[in-house]
């Protein structure tokens, strides 16, 4: 390697040395004091003689006062100060006191108003022959505002809108007592299951029975959830059976996985997973997408969180894959569950037996219904899970409870044979949304040919 290349290399490297001293023009930004154009003597006196007259005057001898008017003329003590020292400033007095300021500022803010929880039920009505059972599912609020309950072997419809109420069907002794009653998604039609292992499939609009689903259990029938027009149904031999009630032979899917009575499903909002609890204390997940009609479908989650029978089941309305759960008299807890992975969120002792949950639809609140030993409805904030109120009025456990269409008012069935509508929720806020503009006519600034 030639000299000319060492010294290009050696000029490479020392221009990347961390201490390299730079030009003049890559030093702008720093400040070197010039202490030749500063007076000394000037500072010395201020920071020792000159400051004690200003901050704390005492009281000399003339001739001791004319010796400093003297020095400070040859100093040239008389010119102004910039930002000089000064003595501190007296406490300022406020005109306005500080808490009115503070209430003001307060009541400036947009609040949110609190919301009040009614207490007692708005409405109460009788509900004789209601069958005290934790198992069963007997209420259900359908879509078109009409609330179905059994009592005994029959079916009351309570159209909310008018407060009329109608009979839609009574099964013979040997058939009943009636066990499940669901609501299809259209609000016309409505399941029924029964005590001798059928479910009977109604037209409310015109007071007709379509069809009888037999077969599928060996014994009674006391929970029921819809999918569009596949309707579960859980019973007491363990088995769910997924129903596509528009064809001759129904049952599509079968899960099998309890070893005890199915008391609780409900299916997630996207209608892809399906939650079912049972006495034996389990609690499965089942995939809609890996069901099949020729083997036994295979559970995504099994959990064995839950010391009792499960039969509260509630999806979340704000978060797919967020699912509460509640447990009977010896477990007493709500459960939160994350259906994708199977982990439990969060587990609470409500300190009594769990027999229904229901989400609000406007806020992130959960209601749960309970029995022994206050037999009250308790309202959660979620997720911090601080109760809000507790309503009571029932005297014996609330076993079954039922949402309106929209979302406000709740109807809980108790086994003190009372039915009760309670306003829990509150009116959700409406937000006004703008007109839209009506559309000009196309051509209209043409006359029109008749």
């Amino acid at each position: 390697m030639d000299s000319g290349s060492l010294s290009s290399s050696a000029v490479k490297i020392g221009s990347r040395y961390p201490l390299q001293r730079k030009t003049s023009k890559d030093n702008l930004d720093r400040f070197i004091p010039n202490r030749s154009a500063m007076d000394f003597d000037y500072a010395h006196y201020m920071l020792t003689e000159g400051a004690k007259g200003k901050e704390n005057p005492v009281v000399c001898s003339p001739s001791r006062e004319a010796y400093r008017k003297l020095l400070a003329e040859s100093l040239n003590m008389n010119r102004t100060r910039i930002l000089a020292f000064k003595n501190k400033p007296p406490t300022p007095v406020d005109l306005i006191p500080h808490e009115i300021t503070l209430s003001t500022h307060q009541q400036d803010r947009t609040a949110k108003p609190r919301r009040i929880i009614p207490q007692t039920s708005e409405r109460t009505l009788d509900a004789p022959d209601l069958v005290d059972d934790y198992y069963l599912n007997l209420l259900d609020w359908g879509s078109a505002n009409v609330l179905a309950i059994a009592l005994g072997n029959t079916v009351y419809l309570w159209d909310a809108s008018n407060g009329s109420t109608s009979e839609l069907v009574t099964v013979d002794d040997e058939n009943g007592p009636i066990t499940s009653v669901s609501w299809a998604p259209d609000g016309r039609h409505i399941a029924v299951g029964l005590n001798n292992s059928e479910v009977q499939l109604w037209d409310t609009a015109s007071d007709k029975q379509l069809r009888t689903l037999r077969g599928g259990h060996r014994q009674r029938v006391g929970s029921l959830a819809w999918n569009n027009h596949i309707l579960t149904t859980g019973g007491m031999d363990g088995r769910i059976h997924n129903n596509d009630v528009r064809i001759r032979s129904p049952i599509v899917e079968t899960y099998r996985g309890h070893e005890q009575e199915v008391c609780g499903l409900k299916w997630s909002a996207s209608g892809q997973q399906l939650a079912s609890g049972g006495n034996d204390n389990l609690l499965y997940i089942w995939d809609r997408g890996t069901a099949s009609s020729s083997s036994p479908t295979q559970w995504l989650h099994r959990l064995e969180d839950h010391t009792s029978a499960v039969k509260a089941l509630a999806w979340c309305p704000f978060q797919g894959n967020l699912l509460a759960t509640g447990g009977g008299s010896g477990d007493r807890s709500i459960k939160f569950w994350n259906t994708h992975t199977g982990a439990c969120l969060n587990s609470v002792d409500t300190g009594s037996q769990v027999c229904s949950l229901l989400w609000n639809k406007n806020e992130r609140e959960l209601l749960s219904s309970h029995g022994f030993t206050q037999n009250q409805l308790t309202l959660w904030k979620y997720p911090s899970m601080v109760k809000m109120g507790e309503l009571n009025g029932h005297t014996s456990r609330v076993l079954y409870m039922a949402q309106s269409p929209d979302g406000c008012t709740v109807a809980t069935a108790a086994a003190d044979e009372t039915l009760r509508f309670w306003n829990a929720f509150g009116t959700p806020e409406v937000v006004a949304k703008a007109a839209p503009k009506a559309r000009a006519e196309p051509f209209s600034h043409i006359n029109r040919i008749r």
